[in-house]
């Protein structure tokens, strides 16, 4: 079958181009890699390169034109080889507009032609998220015929209604707090500011839109076969999506999650939400519930406390966050009030009442009485995907088992990302997707490292941990630990920047001085944590980041170098310990 060429997608911001020149003519031979036409976009002119060999076909389009991208512009095969109807060349008078319309439909008809083929797929992926479209892109760069299915927008949950969507929002809350300290750095400010929510919203979904356009782009250029609709195993080898049969010889399962609703009475009562829909909320509340403190609970806490809602948090546990290391959990929690959100730990929730339309959060200790309540307690892995095979694939408490290959129960199924449970984090679902893809298409058995996954939490200032907890590596070490602690109130850079809140906690072994955890608060702990994720990889020790490694002055990362020295007792920019 003919290869179509479209308009690449240069830039995530890149929406369409415009063909400069041909580079080419129709019966032209054309090499893999050779470049056969030369674009303009809003920032620079380039050469396309040919993704096959072949001659070219047929142009759809004429110099001049503009051009969306990912819109097919011509075809390359073998000479005389038929392209798909839909792709006959544009007429010379046509307008851009109507061309770009007849190119459009000429992609889709290609994209279905692949679709629809007969020999099967090497790898069919099932879900478009973190871990699938990762999988996908992987698998492709392999060298294998690959197929994704996604049944709404690809980029799942952390790209649509998860990871970016609340940054998004708590980058808009940062510029509140900013436009706040303003005055005592000498900015005079004399407008009272608000927010304008339609637009926060709009400006979010723009960045989303962004985003999963530039993913589907990245599937494009790599020759994934993206099939939108639900999908589900008909068999070991063999997907089911819209009425339609697709073979494959290896399938990666990525299904994702979703929210959880807790089963107590009023669960359903019209103004509670989870974290899907809160997202697409207009107006700020002036009463907001949070039902969970874990770590979107705390981010949209603190986005919309900024936003100007009076945020209340009920959390069963005895602390926020509190599968974090109890330092940072501390400091969350002074965050969090020092932003006038009310936490109420140890406190567990009995029903959702109604008081004359308001949702009322009944405790085992106490009423609070709000506007919306967002249910923030978690997300359960959606096996929706395992059709037919739901009971031969094997899962334990909702997830499905799979080794450090990410191999299922059943020997040529993989199982990526949410969808198994071991870490619920796009970036672990990166990786995961990653190694299925790799040991799908060459059949190796790469294991999946997932011993060092930072966990960050983008409050102001963020938090950020890597490692082990000092109460597990006191558990797992019984021989000893040490703990070096650096404040950020002594880091020259967050006191210029006026984030002299936080700390760098770091637990090292009393042997070796391995790096067992750490632990950071601080103004870019998102950032910094990745210098100890990569030395705890690579097994340095304590003792090496604090005498061979040099740090930039002044820079935040220069506080775990000093919580490094501390574990050895060497700190110099804190007073020693006392004996």
């Amino acid at each position: 079958m003919a290869t179509e060429l479209y308009m690449p997608k240069n830039g995530m911001d890149m929406e369409e181009g415009t063909i400069v020149k041909w580079l080419k003519n129709v019966g032209d031979k054309i090499e893999k890699d050779e470049p056969f036409m030369e674009i303009e976009t809003d920032k620079i002119t380039m050469e396309t390169e040919s993704p096959a060999a072949g001659v070219l076909l047929a142009k759809l389009y004429e110099d001049g034109a503009v051009v969306p991208v990912l819109t097919a512009v011509g075809y390359i095969g073998e000479p005389g080889e038929k392209i798909p109807e839909a792709g006959a060349p544009a007429a010379a008078d046509e307008t851009p507009k109507a061309a770009a319309a007849q190119g459009t439909e000429a992609s889709k008809a290609a994209s279905a032609a692949k679709a629809e083929k007969k020999d099967g797929y090497d790898v069919a992926v099932i879900g478009g998220g973190p871990a699938g479209y990762v999988a996908a892109i992987r698998a492709a760069q392999l060298g294998g015929k690959v197929v994704i299915f996604e049944k709404d927008t690809v980029g799942g949950t952390c790209l649509n209604r998860g990871c970016i969507p609340t940054k998004t929002y708590l980058k808009t809350a940062e510029y509140i707090h900013h436009i706040e300290a303003a005055a005592s750095r000498g900015i005079v400010v004399n407008a009272e500011h608000s927010v304008d929510m339609p637009k926060v919203v709009a400006y979010k979904n723009n960045v989303v839109k962004t985003l999963t356009g530039g993913v589907a782009g990245l599937l494009k250029s790599n020759g994934v076969t993206l099939v939108n609709g639900e999908a589900v195993l008909e068999t070991a080898t063999t997907v089911a999506c819209a009425g339609k049969i697709y073979q494959a010889d290896k399938i990666i399962l990525c299904g994702g999650s979703k929210a959880i609703r807790i089963p107590i009475p009023g669960v359903d009562h019209k103004d509670v939400m989870t974290s899907d829909e809160i997202l697409d909320m207009e107006v700020v509340p002036e009463r907001l519930g949070i039902i969970g403190g874990g770590v979107i609970g705390c981010e949209l806490a603190s986005a919309f406390s900024a936003f100007g809602s009076k945020v209340t948090i009920v959390e069963a546990m005895d602390r926020v966050v509190s599968m974090l290391d109890k330092d940072i959990s501390a400091e969350v929690d002074k965050t969090l009030k020092h932003s006038d959100v009310s936490v109420n730990c140890g406190r567990k929730v009995l029903e959702i009442k109604d008081n004359a339309g308001h949702p009322v959060i009944v405790t085992d200790n106490g009423e609070f009485e709000c506007d919306k309540v967002l249910l923030s307690i978690g997300r359960a892995a959606d096996l929706g995907c395992l059709g037919k095979l739901a009971d031969q694939i094997k899962t334990e408490r909702g997830k499905i088992v799979v080794d450090d290959t990410m191999k299922t129960s059943v020997d040529n199924i993989y199982a990526c990302g949410d969808i198994n449970g071991r870490i619920m984090l796009a970036h672990s679902a990166f990786k995961m997707g990653e190694v299925a893809a790799e040991n799908a298409v060459t059949g190796s058995a790469v294991k999946c490292d997932l011993r060092y996954v930072p966990s960050c939490l983008y409050l102001s200032p963020e938090a950020a941990s890597v490692g082990l907890t000092e109460e597990k590596a006191r558990e797992l070490h019984p021989e000893g630990i040490r703990i070096g602690r650096f404040n950020m109130a002594a880091n020259g850079r967050s006191v210029a920047s006026g984030e002299k809140a936080g700390f760098i906690k770091v637990i090292a072994d009393n042997k070796y001085g391995q790096i067992l955890g750490v632990h950071m608060v601080g103004g870019v702990a998102s950032e910094m944590i990745a210098e100890p994720t990569s030395l705890m990889q690579m097994e340095i020790t304590v003792n090496e980041v604090a005498e061979s490694i040099i740090h930039a002055h002044p820079s935040y990362s220069e506080a775990f170098a000093e919580a490094c020295a501390d574990c050895l007792g060497i700190c110099i920019h804190q007073p020693p310990k006392r004996k």
